[in-house]
């Protein structure tokens, strides 16, 4: 990385530019001077949610023009906000919290603003993400941010199993109403993972939950239960370990072997046919594939 630069080297906020600024996810303490710098000398600041930010606004005495920008709107508005850009309007950007862009309308602003080829100027900042990957304690060096978690449980189940094999920790977000039921979700999916509940990060009830899978599932819907799950929530859920791998690879194994069977018991196809659907429906190496079948039939004989 290059070296600090002198708070006299700082640019000033470039006219004609679109802000993407990051704002605290509950500690006002985490604003950052370039994020007050760019929002004070906006000619417009587009919010998520005006009364939001107008309050973080005047925390800070900054006075602004305020101009609601939310998922309901941005489809409609974006490309115009986009043209005042290009027109030389300086316009800063916040969502409710954190950093805009991750899983928030910012995203589609920010497509816009690229695809008209207006300056974008991303300011970095607190995110939940990479908070709450950090503050699991979980050590492998990739994760994967799924964003909000999804609600139907054909959905989770899907997305769970797509993500088994992926060698990362895995962060999503979820709210404290679905919590519970998102990590009885996940204790079906991944018994033998550790997984933590990362709750009201940077606030005065910050909380931290890391336990097995089952156990946390389990606690957090008795505080469900209870009434006493509040603040928004980010879920990470440990990568795969080596116990966990080796038990996939014993299942899949055995799916196949069953597969194997089936088929060799129609008496239609021969153990060649066999061998080439087991690589077509299980992705198995042809030595692989042909062990397994003449294994099977050896052991009907």
């Amino acid at each position: 990385m290059a070296a600090l630069s002198s708070e006299d080297d700082r640019a000033p906020v470039e006219r004609g530019a679109l802000y993407i600024c990051p704002t605290p996810l509950g500690n006002l303490r985490d604003m950052t001077p370039r994020a007050l710098d760019a929002l004070a000398a906006a000619d417009t600041v587009c919010a998520e949610d005006t009364r939001v930010t107008g309050k973080l606004l005047a925390a800070f005495g900054i006075r602004a023009r305020l101009e609601r920008l939310d998922e309901a709107s941005i489809a409609a508005k974006a490309q115009g906000v986009v043209d005042r850009v290009a027109a030389g309007e300086t316009i800063a950007y916040c969502s409710d919290a954190g950093m805009p862009g991750v899983s928030d309308p910012g995203q589609r602003l920010i497509a816009v603003a690229r695809a008209a080829g207006v300056p974008v100027v991303v300011l970095p900042g607190p995110t939940a993400t990479a908070t709450a990957y950090v503050a699991s304690g979980f050590t492998s060096p990739r994760f994967y941010f799924g964003g909000f978690f999804p609600r139907k449980a054909g959905e989770q189940d899907r997305t769970l199993a797509s993500l088994a094999s992926l060698d990362a920790v895995l962060v999503f977000y979820e709210s404290p109403r679905r919590a519970a039921a998102a990590l009885a979700a996940i204790a079906r999916a991944f018994p033998q993972r550790r997984v933590a509940l990362c709750r009201e990060l940077t606030k005065v009830h910050e909380e931290v939950i890391v336990e097995a899978a089952p156990d946390l599932a389990r606690m957090i819907a008795a505080r469900t239960e209870a009434g006493e799950m509040r603040g928004e929530c980010a879920i990470v859920i440990d990568a795969p370990g080596a116990g966990e791998a080796q038990a996939a690879e014993a299942e899949a194994e055995r799916e196949a072997q069953a597969r194997a069977a089936e088929l060799l018991a129609q008496g239609d196809l021969t153990k060649k046919d066999v061998v080439r659907a087991l690589r077509d429906e299980f992705g198995l190496k042809r030595n692989d594939a042909y062990d397994l079948v003449y294994g099977v039939g050896e052991a009907g004989r």
